[in-house]
């Protein structure tokens, strides 16, 4: 058996607990949010955004992937370190000496115009095959592709936080779950994933409701309340869909995609923070692909794969919708960094959020609606997430007969890269690898003696197994 991740209760790291006694739907107060234990820092109550942390989580070793799903009420989050995002390629250097005839200035203008349209043009055009083709990826895999949407239901140049708020609330909806045999206990948010029904929100937001099959509800933008049961859950992405027939009336929101996500680009956060339903906070994206592990045991641990944004996030918005100015959902917000550590520390945002993709979410949700059930991907080798030099990965364990064996890989080994993302710790591997999907076969860069290799490695699927 190897050694799961353990949690560093040294970090100022923080998820919310349920409150004790919870008021009725619209009628929430922060007054009435309790910590679970207050020697650790905040914490995100389920169905509130689960703080993320800093670096590090704390065992000497973890299994990679290990099957870990987000921090329950009460515990700590592991922290993270995320490579720098790689620079964008230069671009090339003409090398020719022949010369070049002078373009008048208005023909320039012209052909500068024609160039600018159709660029404008093109990218929209790959944008929606994009969509297009990642849907029609995914129809076998249990999504209905005439029931999503896609399509961008703003334009570029028409974009708001206003019209992206009066597009997307009437999609967002609050979720009220029981927690620990109290109704109503668990708050969070959602929105509605297709047309046939179907809810997306996190895992820490039903989990322990889903668990004791206790009641769920979801309560839309006109606080209609309407009965839910959930379909299925991801612990290790942090992710649940829930059936609610009667939210079919109700406009789907529109899936984007996080691989044309611009650092510095517009978003918006839509959900129910402390209760507080209909809630709109605006920022940017902060950072993309970055590494966040939360939560505290193997049964309660995520590795998220991150949009990092500065827009206000606070307990109760988990599992709602993170937007782009063209109304389309980006990705699933999820936890969040605080400051404070331990008690008095303090809570709530403070710029540093984290949503989970929705090129995951896709794929994920599609897992679900066809089988019940969430796979991610395993390699079969334990590393070390505690080593703090961020030199790389240092793996510690390789099992025999698993993937990684066959790869090449060995106990001792420091990988450095997984395909084209540079990895600097072990969160950071955990993450890289679970950004791929079970079957792939992935290049892995490691040190070994002082000497470079380069191994291919196919990632197995690994089933979660959840109540």
């Amino acid at each position: 058996m190897t050694q799961e991740p353990q949690d560093d209760q040294s970090r100022p790291i923080s998820r919310w607990a349920p409150p004790s006694d919870v008021p009725p739907a619209g009628q929430s107060s922060p007054d009435d949010l309790v910590d679970d234990e207050r020697d650790t820092a905040e914490v995100p109550l389920p169905g509130m955004p689960r703080p993320a942390v800093a670096p590090v989580p704390a065992a000497d070793t973890a299994p990679l992937p290990p099957l870990v799903p987000p921090p329950p009420p009460g515990g700590s989050l592991p922290g993270f370190d995320a490579p720098p995002a790689s620079p964008p390629p230069s671009s090339p250097t003409r090398t020719d000496s022949s010369p070049r005839r002078r373009i008048p200035g208005p023909i320039w203008a012209l052909a500068a115009a024609v160039a600018f349209l159709l660029g404008v043009l093109g990218g929209y055009a790959g944008g929606v095959l994009e969509d297009q083709d990642d849907m029609s990826s995914l129809a076998g895999g249990g999504l209905d592709p005439g029931s999503i949407e896609t399509d961008a239901p703003l334009e570029g140049d028409d974009a708001s936080i206003v019209k992206v708020a009066a597009t997307l609330l009437p999609s967002t909806v609050q979720i009220f779950a029981e927690y620990q045999g109290v109704e109503d206990a668990a708050t969070g948010s959602g929105f509605v994933f297709d047309r046939n029904g179907h809810v997306v929100t996190n895992n820490h937001v039903v989990a322990d409701a889903a668990k004791a099959k206790g009641s769920i509800e979801v309560v839309d933008h006109k606080g209609r309340r309407y009965k839910a049961d959930v379909i299925g859950r991801s612990a290790v992405y942090d992710l649940a869909v829930l059936n609610v027939p009667e939210v079919k009336e109700l406009e789907p929101a529109s899936l984007g995609s996080t691989s044309r996500l611009r650092i510095g680009e517009g978003v918006v956060a839509i959900g129910s923070p402390l209760g507080l339903s209909s809630t709109v906070t605006s920022g940017i994206v902060s950072a993309l692909q970055r590494p966040v592990s939360t939560g505290q045991t193997e049964d309660d641990t995520s590795y998220i794969n991150a949009v990092q944004t500065d827009a206000a996030i606070n307990p109760g918005n988990s599992g709602g919708p993170l937007v782009n100015l063209v109304g389309q959902v980006i990705g699933v917000n999820s936890a969040i960094a605080t400051a404070g550590g331990g008690e008095g520390g303090e809570g709530g945002s403070i710029g540093v959020g984290f949503a989970i993709p929705i090129d995951q979410v896709k794929v994920t949700a599609a897992q679900i609606l066809k089988t019940g059930k969430a796979t991610y991907p395993i390699v079969g080798a334990s590393v070390d997430v505690q080593a703090v030099d961020h030199n790389g990965a240092l793996i510690s364990v390789v099992e025999a007969g698993s993937p990684a064996a066959a790869g090449g890989l060995k106990d001792g080994d420091r990988v450095t890269k997984v395909g084209d993302v540079t990895v600097t710790d072990g969160i950071g591997m955990i993450v890289a690898i679970r950004a791929h999907q079970p079957g792939e076969t992935v290049e892995f860069t490691v040190m070994r003696n002082g000497a470079r290799h380069e191994l291919k490695i196919k990632l197995e699927a690994q089933t979660e197994n959840l109540a």
